[in-house]
């Protein structure tokens, strides 16, 4: 029991893991925050654009509700067309600002990464080279050790 504990342990201090979990939290916030916009801010334009019309009050009736004595016995079976747009429209809304802020970052690191990048050091060279180098060092040791 004490080395599935350790193990645990080990797995848990692992940077992956802790730089996952922050991930998420901000992913949750920055979700909430695309969700606002789109709940808050472009679906009243676009109800704006389209006269008024909410497309979450968008709705096809399957079966009516059941009604006795002026109350709902049974509320209507409806197909919420409207809500599934909106969450279509929040979907695409949400993957364009991530996009946007990958891309981001993509492009200042590759700005960050040129602008830091060491100058090019000279090819190394081949093994015939290297082999033609080595040749005219023993000819050249040769050549001394003659009388």
């Amino acid at each position: 029991m004490g080395s599935f504990v350790k193990d645990f342990r080990d797995f848990i201090n692992q940077g992956n893991v802790v730089d996952m979990a922050v991930g998420v939290i901000i992913g949750g916030a920055f979700g909430k925050i695309v969700s606002s916009l789109v709940t808050d801010v472009i679906m009243p334009l676009i109800g704006a654009v389209t006269g008024g019309i909410s497309f979450s009050d968008i709705k096809y009736e399957l079966t009516p509700a059941v009604m006795e004595n002026g109350k709902v016995i049974q509320e209507a079976n409806t197909l919420n067309i409207g809500m599934f747009i909106d969450s279509i429209i929040n979907f695409l809304i949400i993957a364009l600002c991530i996009f946007t802020v990958i891309r981001l970052l993509q492009k200042s690191k590759e700005k960050f990464i040129h602008e830091e990048a060491p100058a090019e050091e000279a090819p190394a060279p081949s093994a015939e080279d290297l082999l033609t180098e080595i040749r005219d060092l023993l000819k050249a040791g040769e050549e001394d050790k003659q009388p």
